[in-house]
């Protein structure tokens, strides 16, 4: 997340909606660690990267989902010997990303958290 902290900062303060997705939970083999981000504004402009592109196109209309009906959405991602034609992870791992619509009241707070987080600093949410 703190790799797209700068430009969400910016989002949030020229008034965008959007979702952040971020992985929270990693086992096994897996592209990315938790804290890794992808973010879709209300326009479609996508920043950052959850897999590395394994499951990037899934998330993605994840993101698009939750901007649309305004729900928060945990996804799990991994190898399927069951479904070999579904969405997962080719490295063998699972990793779980949560997603997040950013709007209305919700966007002041997640604006003073990101302005922390692109200079560094520490910040919760």
């Amino acid at each position: 997340m703190l790799d797209i902290a700068g430009e969400l900062h910016r989002w949030a303060a020229e008034g965008r909606e959007f979702a952040v997705a971020t992985v929270v939970a990693v086992s096994g083999s897996a592209p990315r660690r938790p804290g890794a981000a992808l973010a879709v504004d209300g326009r479609g402009t996508a920043v950052g990267s959850v897999s590395g592109g394994c499951v990037e196109g899934a998330v993605y209309d994840s993101c698009v989902q939750a901007l649309e009906d305004g729900g928060t959405v945990l996804e799990r991602f991994g190898y399927s010997d069951e479904d070999a034609f579904a969405v997962g992870l080719t490295c063998g791992g699972t990793i779980e990303v949560l997603v997040t619509p950013v709007s209305g009241p919700d966007r002041a707070v997640y604006a003073a958290a990101l302005s922390a987080a692109a200079r560094g600093e520490a910040a919760a949410l």
